[in-house]
């Protein structure tokens, strides 16, 4: 037995969006021009360890433009290539992190444009209320929205280590009060995170399965010039995944992985000129292409491993 979405093995984004809208939809990363509160004192100061200067938003247009400009510029680069609908990634730093009066300000500014399907809006599960889960639900009504939690980790010792600022039981209460109001999430898991096992790296994949998100990042831990990550590599404090352990773990994840989940991200993308190490991560097509040719050789699929009668998997 062998079960594929499409030619995949896993529930890509791809997959499910173009199932949706009968086409290909792309995101558009954008700067909206928020700090974080783990890097203004609101917290902590100096943010998670691993996180760039740009707050990890170095792919997105520039905060120096309006929403709707970066939105404009985007889609008429992305049009001339055939690309008709969109969904806006809310990305740089925390997008919830304001009074609601401007979190709706800048929202309904992003979906002005009929061809912006949705809303993706990265956040930490301390910057999520109820008001602010009103204004989702507000916007559900018009558009597809998600909300993208930066977990990374169960562990809160890792936490702890990473500067995250919050505890798992934070995450849960976020979490639960979005899906009390059917707004869809997605979690965002590092890979390779220092004193983490394979084993914990996995748990983690089995503690999101069991809480209904509705979608998934998997991030290889990579290193970033000027951050606090950069400083103890550099010292020699640990060691970075290989390409093939890398591989291993993600086939791993996703056969741990409720297959009703949607996968956003295999692995994480940097530019290389701010890029440290590995640089083998650079060579994205390369990394999916393995990993989807380990899938295939062990005929294996996601939630292949997965044993949970929460969920109704056994």
């Amino acid at each position: 037995m062998s079960v594929f979405w499409g030619d995949k093995r896993y529930y890509s984004i791809n997959y499910h969006l173009k199932s949706r809208y009968g086409q290909r939809v792309q995101n558009i990363p954008i700067d909206a021009g928020f700090t974080c509160p783990n890097r203004d004192g609101a917290i902590g100061v100096g943010g998670c360890i691993f996180c760039s200067q740009k707050g990890s938003g170095d792919l997105a247009e520039s905060r120096e433009m309006s929403i709707t400009q970066q939105v404009n510029s985007r889609i008429e680069r992305l049009s001339s290539r055939g690309i008709n609908k969109y969904i806006v990634y809310f990305q740089a730093y925390t997008n919830t992190y304001a009074p609601v009066e401007v979190l709706r300000q800048k929202y309904y500014e992003a979906i002005a444009d009929e061809r912006v399907v949705g809303l993706a809006i990265g956040t930490r599960p301390d910057c999520i209320d109820a008001e602010k889960v009103r204004l989702f639900s507000e916007i559900a009504e018009k558009k597809d929205i998600w909300i993208e939690l930066g977990l990374q980790s169960i562990f809160d010792q890792t936490a702890k280590f990473m500067n995250r600022g919050y505890k798992l039981d934070c995450f849960d209460r976020a979490v639960r009060l979005l899906h009390q109001n059917n707004i869809k999430t997605v979690v965002h898991l590092i890979f390779g995170l220092p004193h983490e096992t394979k084993e914990m790296m996995i748990d983690s994949v089995r503690y999101i399965s069991e809480k209904g998100i509705s979608g998934v990042k998997f991030h290889l831990l990579h290193i970033l010039k000027n951050t606090r990550l950069q400083e103890l590599y550099s010292a020699g404090g640990f060691k970075l995944l290989e390409k093939d352990e890398y591989v291993e773990i993600v086939v791993n994840a996703l056969e741990n992985l409720a297959p009703d989940i949607v996968v956003h991200r295999l692995t994480a993308e940097a530019p290389r000129e701010i890029l440290v190490a590995p640089d083998w991560c650079l060579k994205k097509r390369g990394l999916l292409n393995s990993i989807e040719r380990t899938l295939a050789e062990r005929n294996t699929w996601q939630g292949r491993l997965l044993k949970s009668s929460a969920r109704g998997y056994d």
